[in-house]
């Protein structure tokens, strides 16, 4: 069985990512806020990714590893810059220095926020990133590559939308994914024999998608789930939208927001917006 190093663990995806993977990986989970109800299979260390050694420590002797770990939202550029820059940064090089053939590597739809909603998207577009998060999601794709090409690792960028038992809103009609959608996106990811860097969706078969998500396909990804089943009651709750550039854009609130600048960075992440 392959031991799978889960960074952001403690966060809303790693615990939905735990719940869907257990029994089917040995799970090292890492984070900076302890993980107290840890199961059978599930090991905790805890690692801050800012610091290169505390990552070799976290990344030592696993298969594989699944970066779920930064600053899961738009805040100012010294915390973007630590957590979600140089912690990429860090993950790639300790799993390089360890012999970790395998990252997947947490991006987001925000890498590509600055889109038109009407216009479907693949996983070969150029960057459009809508904030200084999505710009740091794009810079872990790039070193994704550049670790993949010079140094041999095999780098498994996915762009995920909102990882929540159910889509929320209007917008995340486009760019939901149900957990089991996502753990098999997952697993793909670990097990498929054939990656050297792919760039692929995180989001469910919704009828309203952003994303023409063929290369998730063509690695065997076939989602379950379908936001049209929620559609019509979020529909008619939705409130009208206060600036029109969150409608015109994939990327919906952050395209006009700047974050918290008095938020501290939490002890956990990931909430997928």
């Amino acid at each position: 069985m392959k031991t799978v190093l889960i960074t952001g663990a403690s966060g809303d995806l790693g615990t939905h990512l735990r719940r869907e993977l257990r029994g089917q990986y040995v799970l090292r989970l890492s984070d900076l806020r302890p993980i107290v109800a840890k199961q059978s299979g599930e090991t905790f260390v805890r690692g801050d990714l800012a610091s290169l050694p505390a990552m070799m420590k976290v990344v030592k002797d696993v298969d594989a590893v699944v970066a779920l770990g930064g600053f899961p939202e738009e805040s100012s550029w010294p915390t973007i810059l630590r957590a979600n820059i140089v912690g990429a940064y860090n993950l790639y090089e300790a799993a390089r220095r360890n012999g970790v053939r395998r990252v997947l590597f947490a991006s987001s739809n925000h890498a590509t926020g600055f889109f038109p909603r009407q216009q479907k998207i693949d996983h070969r577009v150029y960057p459009r990133p809508d904030s200084r998060y999505g710009l740091s999601k794009v810079f872990g794709e790039q070193a994704g590559f550049l670790y993949a090409e010079k140094y041999g690792l095999e780098v498994f960028c996915m762009r995920i939308g909102n990882v929540t038992p159910q889509p929320v809103d209007k917008r995340r009609l486009s760019n939901w994914i149900s957990p089991r959608d996502f753990a098999q996106l997952v697993r793909i990811g670990i097990d498929h024999p054939k990656v050297h860097f792919e760039i692929v969706y995180g989001v469910s078969g919704n009828d309203r998608s952003f994303y023409d998500n063929a290369n998730a396909t063509r690695l065997g990804f076939a989602p379950q789930d379908n936001s049209e089943l929620y559609a019509a009651a979020i529909l008619k709750r939705e409130p009208p939208a206060k600036d029109p550039r969150t409608e015109i854009f994939q990327g919906g609130l952050l395209v006009t927001g700047e974050g918290d600048p008095k938020r501290k960075p939490p002890a956990a992440t990931k909430r997928r917006r």
